[in-house]
């Protein structure tokens, strides 16, 4: 059956399952741990520069997320499906052009971040509650963030479609040496240093920008070399609308999903702002950690959208269905054991980005009510992966889109009975737990397969689990 595959899809359709997750997973959680810790090293830094700067950047950063998730997770899913599922079907062909499609999608999505936030940047800061300097101080940063979203896509772009070959190592590798580069750079560009002038906020954005430009060659360069399972040469710059299809229909699905998850984080920083700039910047730092979860999760992620659509592709539902819940219980050990960390120490973290009082009172309420829920999240994140590799997103968007109703009525009606700001978090404490509920359920049910048959009771969700 697995005569003239490459070594690295025989691995998918017939190693071990967890030992080859947690493989795979080891060097992509590095990378994307990396890639994290590029935008909180630049918030460290940020931070430094007073309230009102990292209040601006809470501001922008659900946004700058929404980008790295539409191009990382749900387009980026959809390419790493696409390529998986190609080459599981042993068609070798579509899988090289694939990569030009990949390139075509993250330019013109690319363009479209840049336009629509340099043009309604200020009016959606405003509506999400930026006023004075914490609003000057976001539309510096977004209008240089978001000058370079094409860098920022293609970036994203070449590393799912690297990952779908089931290589997690170049990635992995190209982030980590960015990482490295952008811990001086940043604080040069924000500081300035000797000849150097000092750029502000402004100097963050750009530095994070020269570290997309410089990932994108290496990952370009890679994918032309000798070393690469795929061969993006002109010869397959043919462009076809099936192939566009297949990418598209799993990561404009999962984008929307995307929105969901990152309107959440907008509507409770919109909440926030009914209570100042201190507590905007003290619930955006907080919830940083979440986001932070996302890369974790994703690193978990990726080898499992190469995995289920490998197998999916080569017929194999069971063993796809295997890796799937194998996943979401190494997910949700990962998840909650960082949000039980953060409710009972949330002071470390939070110092790491300031000491203004009003921001530690709002950070630490939102890690006091919503990290212990973290596993949920984490469950019905790699669900989403999962379900991406398997080419059946329809029920991890209703899951996100139950958060999002959760999250904003719930948190809308804390401050309308007199809730507070306690209450606003517990809406979205609430809104994590019927988000990895919802997708559990479903897959569980069969949901992938055109049947939904919900498990009569939790204790027959945790067999299907077990069964793993």
């Amino acid at each position: 059956m697995s005569g003239g595959l490459d070594p690295r899809t025989r691995m998918l359709l017939e190693a071990p399952i967890v030992p080859t997750l947690l493989r795979l997973a080891v060097p992509n959680v590095l990378v994307m741990v990396a890639q994290a810790a590029a935008g909180l090293i630049e918030t460290y830094f940020v931070g430094k520069l007073g309230t009102d700067a990292l209040a601006g950047m809470a501001l922008v950063f659900p946004i700058v997320m929404l980008m790295q998730m539409t191009s990382a997770g749900a387009m980026g899913g959809g390419i790493a499906s696409a390529i998986a599922r190609a080459l599981g079907a042993r068609r070798r062909a579509d899988a090289d052009a694939l990569v030009w499609h990949a390139i075509v999608i993250a330019l013109g999505f690319g363009v479209v971040f840049t336009l629509a936030l340099w043009f309604g940047g200020r009016w959606l800061y405003t509506l999400m509650g930026g006023t004075g300097a914490a609003l000057d101080a976001a539309m510096v940063y977004s209008n240089w963030v978001f000058a370079g979203a094409v860098l920022v896509w293609l970036f994203n772009s070449l590393a799912a479609v690297i990952r779908g070959t089931g290589n997690m190592a170049v990635p992995a590798n190209v982030t980590v040496i960015g990482v490295l580069m952008l811990v001086p750079l940043s604080p040069l560009l924000i500081f300035g240093w000797g000849p150097i002038p000092g750029m502000g906020i402004a100097g963050g954005a750009l530095a994070l920008l020269v570290y997309y430009a410089a990932g994108t060659l290496a990952l370009w360069l890679y994918l032309r070399s000798p070393r690469s399972l795929l061969r993006p040469v002109l010869a397959t710059l043919q462009l076809r609308w099936p192939l566009f299809r297949d990418i598209l229909r799993v990561g404009v699905v999962g984008a929307v999903s995307t929105v969901a998850t990152n309107l959440s984080i907008g509507i409770a920083t919109a909440l926030s702002g009914h209570f100042g700039a201190g507590a905007i910047a003290g619930y955006g730092t907080a919830a940083r950690l979440e986001y932070l979860l996302v890369p974790l999760v994703f690193g978990l992620g990726a080898p499992l959208i190469a995995m289920v659509g490998t197998c999916m592709g080569a017929g194999q539902r069971e063993r796809a269905l295997r890796a799937t819940w194998a996943g979401a219980a190494l997910a949700f050990v990962l998840t909650e054991a960082v949000g039980l960390a953060a409710a009972l120490f949330p002071r470390p973290w939070l110092l790491l980005f300031g000491s203004d009082p009003a921001m530690l009172e709002a950070g630490t309420q939102y890690l006091h009510v919503v990290g212990p829920l973290y596993g949920f999240f984490g469950v019905g994140l790699v669900l989403y992966f999962a379900s991406q590799g398997a080419g059946r997103l329809l029920w991890p968007v209703l899951g996100n889109i139950a958060r999002l109703a959760v999250a904003g009525v719930g948190g809308w009606l804390a401050l309308r009975w007199g809730g507070g700001l306690a209450g606003v978090f517990a809406a979205q404490g609430v809104a994590l737990v019927v988000y990895g509920i919802v997708i559990a359920s479903a897959i569980a049910g069969g949901a992938w397969f055109g049947r939904v048959g919900w498990p009569r009771t939790t204790r027959g969700l945790l067999r299907r689990v077990a069964q793993a």
